[in-house]
């Protein structure tokens, strides 16, 4: 069971940041599964993020669903983007892929408010026009998916590099026990 309890706590996390008050859309859930992706098994990966959008939707509330869909399977899209990054793990490809599943976020949510929303018209324009309107909450979905992810896998690497030292230190001891008699007096 704790093998999971991250799972579990990224869950609430998710769920609770969603009823926290936030600028629009500078939220954890593109950050989580970006994260999910990285350092998750893949089945937890992918259904993480989406687990995390359904518990808080049913109190927040649903819509039409086809603009709904675009924004689960957006988040799935960052997912498989972390498990892209999970094989060549750097700050740079944890930043590109956090930068790049905000630019698909952004390209298939805001694509599926004009081809099924209300707000535009169904032409070239309208489908701009979408996109520019949007502008102000692609920043703050790529801000909040930058600060999340950041704290999200800063935090992990900083938990696994202090569990390396404690082993290695552990390890050290345990081959020379004087080492720990000379650190002690």
């Amino acid at each position: 069971m704790t093998k999971y309890l991250p799972v579990f706590v990224l869950i609430v996390l998710g769920i609770a940041a969603r009823f926290l008050p936030h600028p629009a859309n500078f939220a954890p859930i593109g950050a989580i599964a970006i994260f999910s992706g990285i350092y998750l098994p893949k089945r937890w990966a992918l259904i993480l993020p989406l687990a995390a959008m359904f518990f808080s939707d049913l109190f927040i509330g649903f819509y039409a669903w086809p603009i709904m869909l675009s924004v689960y399977v957006s988040f799935m899209i960052m997912a498989v983007i972390g498990l892209g990054v999970r094989k060549n793990k750097k700050l740079s490809t944890v930043l590109g892929g956090t930068i790049l599943g905000s630019v698909m976020f952004y390209l298939v949510t805001n694509g599926a408010v004009w081809a099924f929303g209300s707000l535009y018209p169904p032409t070239a324009a309208g489908l701009i026009e979408s996109y520019y309107m949007a502008i102000p909450f692609f920043k703050n979905s790529l801000l909040g998916d930058l600060f999340y992810t950041g704290v999200l896998v800063g935090a992990y690497e900083a938990s696994l590099a202090l569990l390396y030292r404690k082993k290695k230190a552990a390890v050290i001891v345990e081959i020379n026990p004087a080492l720990s008699r000379e650190s002690a007096g």
